[in-house]
């Protein structure tokens, strides 16, 4: 059977380990903190897994992946294999993929999806690469996916980025279904002739078109403070939304909606948005994301 070394054991990364430990695969974790690591040090970690070696990456995007994954080069061999399963920049990945080859290492990037929430119900899943290299985490990709539906886990194609890119337009499309729903709710929130707007929102999630998780979410937060009076109008974006902007911008497709809610957000940090309380409790709900409170 095979092993996975876990590099990040944080709100994801912990709850990935436990999820495919209970799937009855072995997983050795690496964390800074050495209240949740099963090992000392990175070098340690590699010691400890069988070849071929499989190192899953999951920590913050930008310079801590890209430092981690260059110092997994000079540790890793030929025909072992390297995912980065955190929020890169899909641009990152050809390039680590192509600094990795150097060696005979194989790279596959996955996009991440499932939150917090992802220990209980599954993770979607969008990977990149070769297929072959993913053959070798196959049965990791397929412990973290949702029990009992053939969704969930998709290649998205083989070249490096292909998973990290459809995990950004993703995230894109989340920005403007939060958007949608932090409006409405303001605007039934502000007028007079309507009451029990909580149950408003709890009546849309059965029977309509605008059913979704994001909108239990929001129910569970209105349920527990109807005018989210503790949450601060603020909310920051952690790339994605903007990244996917920079690409429609790139490939001249039109994003009116996306872009719109990108930039509702930077309003929020200039001045407190009321909308903007919605969106922050939607994301404190699926990803566990700091909120501001109210002073």
């Amino acid at each position: 059977m095979p092993t996975l070394g876990l590099i990040g054991l944080g709100k994801m990364g912990g709850n990935m380990r436990t999820r495919m430990r209970d799937a009855g695969l072995e997983v050795i974790g690496y964390d800074r903190n050495p209240d949740v690591t099963d090992v000392a040090s990175l070098e340690e970690l590699v010691e400890k897994l069988p070849s071929p070696k499989l190192i899953w990456v999951m920590v913050p995007a930008g310079e801590p992946t890209r430092s981690t994954i260059a110092e997994l080069k000079g540790l890793l061999s030929e025909g072992d294999v390297v995912v980065d399963g955190g929020n890169s920049k899909y641009t990152d990945d050809a390039a680590n993929a192509a600094s990795l080859a150097e060696k005979g290492i194989g790279f596959v990037d996955c996009g991440v999806s499932g939150g917090v929430w992802g220990l209980k119900n599954g993770y979607a899943l969008m990977y990149g690469g070769a297929k072959d290299d993913a053959a070798k985490v196959m049965p990791f990709l397929e412990a973290l996916k949702p029990d009992g539906t053939d969704d969930g886990l998709v290649h998205c194609g083989p070249t490096p980025g292909a998973g990290h890119f459809a995990k950004m337009v993703h995230n894109g499309i989340e920005y403007a279904m939060m958007q949608a729903y932090a409006e409405g709710w303001e605007l039934l929130d502000k007028v007079d002739i309507v009451e029990n707007v909580p149950e408003i929102f709890a009546s849309w999630r059965t029977g309509t078109v605008v059913r979704s998780w994001l909108l239990d979410l929001l129910v569970d937060q209105l349920r527990a403070d109807e005018h989210l009076s503790h949450i601060k109008g603020w909310a920051e974006d952690s790339g994605e939304g903007r990244w996917t902007v920079e690409a429609a911008i790139e490939n001249a497709v039109p994003m009116p909606a996306i872009s719109a809610s990108l930039f509702a957000r930077f309003v929020s940090r200039q001045d407190d948005d009321y909308a903007m309380k919605a969106i922050s409790a939607m994301r404190n709900g699926f990803g566990g994301h700091a909120i501001q409170a109210e002073s």
